[in-house]
């Protein structure tokens, strides 16, 4: 059974908040500001995402801001309103330039140390001088942002990856330093003990890290910024006088009339209004055939005109846009946490003073054992390096915002992080017949006429052309694709739902069922009797058609299946998961329907409000999806393990889901369980390699097998690593 709603019992009008946070290096700063963020009076929930450096607050409507941002000033970060520019947007150009600079100027200073150390032994005491002139601008320059940060932590009882770093840095420079004067006048013993190329090294290589992590991070979000160019800068808006103006995008108000002129994006959601154009809408339906548009339909901001122009009247606007919400749905997965993440999170928040204790377990321990003071030094500073957080904090938020980016990529919205686990756990998959399988409307599936097919097929659909009945319709549809034409009727008569009567063009028409033509007196030969039994077997609805007294048609409509549902259920078959079609039809023709597209399992003759009750029933056999559409399937899909809304369906349907596709295409839930699959299954790598990555490191540099500078290339190596890992899912099909 799904979770419960984490703030069920809380105001209905529970507000959300948005802040981007500041000042935070490790997996154990995403642990303190969610605290200080949770300790705040009101707040229900608070998460933050150490990819995107953004925290979501859930909190009740009279929490003011300022005070969300004071707490996390308390726990010694900064914060203020998120920007919601795309996540990777975070880190901005100037902050890249800032880290480029200091990593260059690193770069430049520590290649000469590194050079004069190690290939110039035993060194006179004049270069040992030069070593520190080169290397003090690398480590209280270029790093000054370790120890700033780590100052700010201190002065509030805390530590991160900046404390490990600073007090690597920090031991290595200050023992070299302490060596110059220890054994001045002895140039070749303080060589011996001289380790300032070692603290260059380690800024500069973290700083390398941080830099192509940065970078790498910044593709993280392309799906984001991709959708967000999708809404046009700016808009003619006419006036109430008909003059055009052009307005930004921001400035449109419902009730605006807006010029589309040929090649043009749509500013926002709306109806047309005037003019015809054909509009590519493939971003949402995935369909490259561009949809006519003529007035009175609606059109979507974000997708592109084609050589037609119009105008059309705004009904959604800015964040109301389907564009906007989209994103919002994506920003949103993107900053939320499977459960998953929990082990990583409690580790993280102990993790930086425990390293600290073993760094200082490893200097007295190896002092103590008979080694040197340098060698114990030496390893302890390894200890502190090595064991940087980064990775850890960095596993779960890179795979979900590449995850589902791509998701929003293919047509795939998902809700939260929560849902891609259940997704990737799911053994049975409840398919709603009507609207997911099927197309959800009436369609002419038979026509075979008995006379002259032109005159019988024009006389039909004349006559059904005046009945709103949705099997009227369907039939009217199917002729006029087939080439008949309608025209007027006289004495036009529905007959309580046997069917239809009326002249046209001088023939006495009657179209309806078998008891209709009883009744009249219209004679149904044997043969015209067995084809409508044979089609009724097949789950039809089959009608009889007569025409001045004799039977003229055998017609049948039915539900269509969608071509792609034959293909979708197979593959889910492949994925070892069990297809269970759910239908309120009775058992016969749901089970001519699944024989077709090869469910095995049918559940008919279900009643609307029963979905949910037997979602609940297959749930005590393991994770269970609900794949609807509709109004009535809303319990169902919030009962479930998993919801997944067909995008044709209602709103309804789609808030409740845990997925929506916006393509109604049965394919894209297939692909929905693999992308989480893949998405989970890359979580759970980036964790094994962040965690295995100091289970192997530590003791390695606790026993003196890892100096320094090979830890903080390991330490850089395995961020990067964790970010391009992620990167992969981007690559998914």
């Amino acid at each position: 059974m799904a979770d419960p709603d984490p703030y069920a019992g809380h105001d209905s009008a529970a507000a959300s908040t948005d802040l981007d946070i500041g000042g935070m290096t490790c997996a154990s700063c995403v642990r303190r500001v969610e605290k200080a963020l949770a300790k705040v009076p009101g707040v229900h929930q608070a998460s933050v995402n150490f990819a995107t450096h953004q925290a979501t607050v859930h909190h009740d409507p009279g929490v003011e801001v300022d005070r969300l941002i004071g707490a996390v000033s308390g726990a010694g970060y900064t914060a203020q309103g998120a920007k919601h520019s795309g996540h990777a947007d975070h880190v901005q150009p100037l902050d890249l330039d800032v880290l480029r600079r200091d990593l260059f100027f690193a770069l430049a200073l520590t290649v000469p140390a590194v050079a004069i150390s190690m290939l110039w032994h035993p060194r006179p005491e004049w270069a040992n001088w030069l070593l520190l002139v080169l290397v003090t601008p690398v480590v209280f320059g270029s790093g000054r942002r370790f120890f700033v940060t780590a100052a700010k932590a201190a002065r509030h009882l805390q530590s991160t990856m900046d404390t490990l770093i600073a007090l690597g840095t920090a031991a290595a420079w200050g023992m070299s330093a302490a060596s110059l004067f220890v054994y001045r006048g002895h140039g070749h013993m303080q060589s011996d003990h001289i380790y300032f190329e070692t603290a260059a090294v380690i800024v500069s290589l973290i700083l390398l890290g941080r830099f192509l992590e940065e970078r790498a991070k910044r593709r993280m979000s392309d799906a984001i910024r991709t959708l967000m160019d999708l809404a046009p800068p700016t808009a003619t808006v006419l006036g109430a006088d008909g003059a055009e103006h052009s307005v930004p995008v921001d400035r449109i108000r419902v009730g605006d009339r807006v010029r589309v002129r040929p090649g043009e994006r749509i500013a926002a959601d709306g109806e047309v209004d005037s003019g015809e154009s054909y509009v590519d809408e493939s971003m949402l339906t995935g369909e490259p055939i561009p949809v006519a548009k003529r007035a009175g339909d609606a059109v979507t901001g974000g997708t592109l005109n084609g050589s037609g122009a119009f105008v059309f009247r705004a009904t959604r606007v800015g964040a109301e846009t389907t564009l906007a919400q989209i994103v919002k749905m994506v920003e949103r997965a993107q900053g939320s946490k499977p459960p998953v993440q929990e082990l990583a999170d409690k580790i993280s928040a102990v993790f930086v003073p425990i390293v600290i204790l073993i760094a200082i377990g490893t200097l007295v321990g190896t002092a103590l054992l008979g080694g040197s003071w340098d060698a114990a030094l030496i390893r302890s500073v390894a200890v502190l390096v090595i064991a940087c957080p980064c990775a850890l904090g960095l596993a779960t938020p890179t795979a979900l915002i590449v995850g589902t980016g791509r998701g929003a990529e293919l047509g795939i919205l998902v809700k939260d992080a929560v849902t891609l686990q259940r997704a990737a756990q799911l053994r049975t998959v409840l398919l709603d017949k009507t609207g997911t399988i099927t197309h959800g409307r009436p369609s002419l599936t038979d026509f075979e006429p008995l006379t002259d097919t032109s005159g019988v097929a024009d006389r039909i659909a004349s006559i059904e052309a005046a009945s709103e009945h949705p099997v009227a319709r369907a039939i009217v549809e199917g002729l006029r694709e087939r080439g008949a034409t309608v025209s007027g009727v006289e004495g036009f008569e529905g007959l309580g739902g046997r069917g239809v009567s009326g002249q046209v063009g001088g023939s006495a028409v009657l179209v309806g069922s078998r008891r209709l033509m009883e009744e009249r007196g219209v004679a149904v030969p044997s043969s015209a009797l067995e084809r409508l039994n044979a089609l009724e077997r097949e789950g039809k609805t089959a009608v009889l058609a007569a025409s001045d007294g004799e039977l003229a048609a055998v017609l049948a409509v039915a539900d269509t299946i969608d071509p792609h549902s034959v293909e979708a259920i197979h593959t889910l078959r492949s994925m070892d998961l069990t297809p269970v079609m759910v239908t309120g039809d009775n058992r016969a023709t749901a089970e001519v329907v699944a024989a077709q597209v090869g469910i095995e399992k049918v559940e008919a003759e279900v009643l609307p409000g029963g979905k949910a009750a037997l979602v609940a029933q297959y749930q005590s056999a393991g994770e269970v999806a609900m794949v609807g559409d509709g109004v009535n399937d809303a319990p169902a899909l919030a009962q479930a393990d998993l919801g997944v809304a067909m995008g044709g369906g209602s709103a309804v349907a789609m808030e409740t889901a845990g997925i929506t596709l916006l393509r109604s295409d049965l394919r894209g839930v297939p692909v929905a369980i693999r992308l989480a699959r893949a998405t989970i299954a890359t979580i759970r790598s980036n964790l094994v390699w962040a965690f295995g990555y100091n289970v192997v490191m530590i003791p390695l540099a606790v026993v003196g097998r890892m100096n320094p500078m090979w830890a903080a290339a390991a330490m850089a190596l395995s961020s990067v690593s964790v970010v391009l890992n992620s990167l992969r899912l981007k690559r998914f099909r």
